[in-house]
């Protein structure tokens, strides 16, 4: 499992031996059960997720059915909003795989970047990249159509068509479950020509 982080971090920079024994030591791995919760609407919580592993998905219920906002597979970052601004949270998160994740808390993050100021460093990159990703999304949403937002989804994320089921993706969409059948017909019809 540490080997998986390990391997991730060592894009961004060079970890020593000490440095990783501190952060096996932290004993932040957890394997979880595809349909857990991790977070649920109302909930404070102090932890931010890393995916080594699986898949979880940010959903919100509105009128009692899911909105789906994101899905994070391997090798991404989570931190709810509620982490950071302490308010009850708004949203729910569960994983729809089992999964391998890594929990932390601000304190931990403290800790750590007080010990070894080039976490700090690595994670404010990861934070731009986080925040560049989510921005060129939010803008490929806004401005296309579902049948572009699913080939966006196709040419960008391949994975999730096979991991997820339909209707999580149909709502990721921003469509019903049944119009998402008729786009993947049409666009298979189309493909035939």
């Amino acid at each position: 499992m540490q080997d998986l982080l390990f391997d991730f971090i060592s894009k961004y920079i060079s970890l020593t031996e000490d440095e990783k024994n501190i952060i096996i030591s932290l004993n932040t791995f957890r394997t979880i059960k595809k349909g857990t919760i991790l977070l649920r609407e109302g909930q404070h919580s102090n932890e931010a997720y890393f995916v080594l592993k699986g898949c979880i998905r940010s959903y919100y219920m509105i009128d009692g059915v899911e909105k789906t906002t994101a899905f994070y597979t391997e090798m991404e970052a989570l931190t709810p909003p509620c982490v950071i601004n302490k308010a009850p949270s708004e949203y729910y998160i569960s994983c729809i795989e089992d999964s391998i994740i890594t929990i932390s808390t601000p304190e931990m993050e403290v800790e750590i970047f007080n010990k070894f100021p080039k976490f700090e460093s690595m994670c404010r990159i990861l934070s731009e990249e986080l925040l560049a990703k989510q921005q060129i999304n939010f803008d490929e949403f806004k401005t296309s159509s579902p049948e572009q937002r699913y080939l966006n989804l196709l040419q960008s994320r391949p994975d999730l068509i096979q991991r997820v089921p339909q209707h999580q993706l149909a709502s990721y969409l921003g469509i019903k479950p049944e119009s998402l059948s008729r786009l993947r017909a049409r666009i298979t019809e189309k493909s035939k020509w």
